[in-house]
């Protein structure tokens, strides 16, 4: 149980953001943190670049700093990695242009997947159970059943 206990210890995410990526000023600090929670690690794909220890995602980190640091404001900021980098780089990609087929995709296989299992349970229902079996049928049976095979 110990041993348990402390794997879940070690589990517990771990930042990447080193200290010298950190930025003087605890305002734009934060504003680089809150920005880089929406940006996708471009190795590990479904972590933030925080939680990323790759190279690409420290690059991305030192980036948006680069930005805030310039002056932009934070939408100008992740529209300069987004131009850069295009838009799988955000964790949640809009819902404009060619991404409403993606976002829809999953929901309406959903729904086809149901209408196509409702349509088969109703036709499995609908078919006619087997006609009883007429006197000549149940005398070949009974003859099948005596032979000895």
């Amino acid at each position: 149980m110990r041993w348990v206990l402390l794997w879940l210890l070690l589990a517990t995410p771990a930042f990447a953001v080193r200290p010298d990526e950190m930025l003087a000023d605890p305002a734009l600090e934060a504003r680089a943190r809150e920005l880089s929670q929406g940006l996708r690690c471009l190795v590990c794909r479904n972590e933030n670049i925080d939680d990323s220890d790759a190279p690409l995602a420290r690059d991305l980190r030192l980036l948006v700093r680069e930005r805030l640091v310039a002056g932009d404001t934070d939408t100008a900021a992740m529209s300069f990695i987004v131009d850069r980098y295009g838009e799988y780089v955000l964790l949640n990609p809009t819902v404009t242009g060619a991404n409403w087929l993606l976002w829809l995709a999953g929901p309406l296989m959903l729904l086809g997947g149901g209408a196509i299992a409702v349509v088969m349970v109703r036709q499995r229902s609908a078919t006619a159970e087997a006609p009883p079996l007429t006197a000549e049928d149940r005398a070949r049976l009974a003859d099948l059943d005596r032979t000895d095979v």
